[in-house]
């Protein structure tokens, strides 16, 4: 129960509003084991199904990594550190609007991948 817990602490705003959580992971092994789907169970947490290879379908791929390489087009950087600096001033960079607008969008991309019979697409 700690990620739960842990969920309530850092977004106070997800108790207040009484909204669940829906959760999408691959069907990776640890992901789909009977403990971590009775987990689940108890936390009353819905999980997406996605389907295996699909970028298309995963927030982190289809906005966040795509917005993140418009950003990256002609960049240099000379250490790993530099790189993480880079990486979180960008994250700073963005309003709370632009990660809720990449969630929002998945029901439009789910419908794409009915419609496209799970066949990849861009």
């Amino acid at each position: 129960m700690r990620l739960s817990r842990a969920l309530k602490e850092k977004r106070p705003q997800y108790q207040e509003r009484h909204d669940k959580v829906i959760l999408q992971h691959d069907n990776a092994r640890p992901h789909v084991a009977k403990v971590v789907k009775k987990y689940l169970q108890t936390l009353k947490w819905e999980v997406s199904p996605h389907p295996p290879y699909s970028p298309d379908v995963a927030p982190s791929d289809f906005h966040l990594f795509r917005s993140m390489a418009h950003g990256l087009a002609d960049q240099h950087f000379q250490s790993f550190k530099e790189l993480k600096k880079w990486i979180a001033s960008w994250i700073a960079s963005k309003e709370h609007s632009f990660f809720r607008a990449g969630i929002r969008k998945m029901p439009e991309k789910w419908e794409k991948v009915v419609a496209s019979e799970r066949q990849y697409f861009e």
